[in-house]
Parts: C-alpha cells; sequence; structure tokens
C-alpha cells in the first residue's frame, strides 16, 4: 500500500511539474503515469548505485549534489518513456526540485487522510 501511496504523489508531483513548464512536458495523462512508474523503478534499481558512486562528491557537498542525483534520474526517465519530455539538465533540476517538494506534500497529505 505504501508503494501506491507514493506512486501516486509521484504522478501528482510530475502533473503539477507539467503544467508549471519548467521545460517539463507530458503529452497525456497515461504518459505521466507510466513516468511516475519509471521513475519508481529508476529510483529502486539505479539511484542506489549513482548515489554510491557519488559518495564522495555528496560528502563534500554536504548532500547538495543528491539534488544532480535526482534530475539525472528525472532526466534519465525522459529518455524512455514517451510523451515525457524534459528539456535539458536545468529543466530537469529544476523540476526535481519541485518534484520533491509537491510529492512530499501530497504524499504527507495522503497518509493523514
Amino acid at each position: 500500500m505504501r508503494w501506491l501511496t507514493i506512486w501516486a504523489a509521484s504522478a501528482v508531483g510530475l502533473a503539477v511539474i507539467s503544467h508549471i513548464h519548467v521545460g517539463i512536458m507530458a503529452t497525456s495523462t497515461q504518459a505521466i503515469l507510466v513516468a511516475a512508474l519509471a521513475l519508481g523503478f529508476v529510483n529502486i534499481f539505479i539511484k542506489p548505485i549513482v548515489k554510491l558512486l557519488t559518495l564522495p562528491i555528496n560528502l563534500l557537498t554536504f548532500g547538495l549534489f543528491g539534488l544532480v542525483v535526482n534530475a539525472l534520474m528525472l532526466w534519465l526517465v525522459s529518455s524512455f518513456v514517451p510523451g515525457f519530455i524534459v528539456n535539458g539538465f536545468g529543466a530537469a533540476f529544476w523540476g526535481a526540485i519541485i518534484l520533491s517538494i509537491v510529492s512530499g506534500v501530497v504524499g504527507w497529505i495522503i497518509r493523514y487522510l
């Protein structure tokens, strides 16, 4: 049940950032749902490996490099989900920040309702 909450929060977050026009676009609701699912899989399987490889940089930047890793994961998802488009690293970076905030708030609301 927890994974469904996380998936729903990510989908809402992706919908919000695609409507804000920060350089991230989704052509349909289906693209948002598939992108949220793909982002979940990327965060489960690929992100831990990347975080381990970038641990020295992350320690030097007091964890701020984690934002770069999140942006790279979002950009990676856009490369293989049709209909979900991220226009460059800058858009992925700001989109990852907004996605973290929105997903956190939505997840908190869903959890306590």
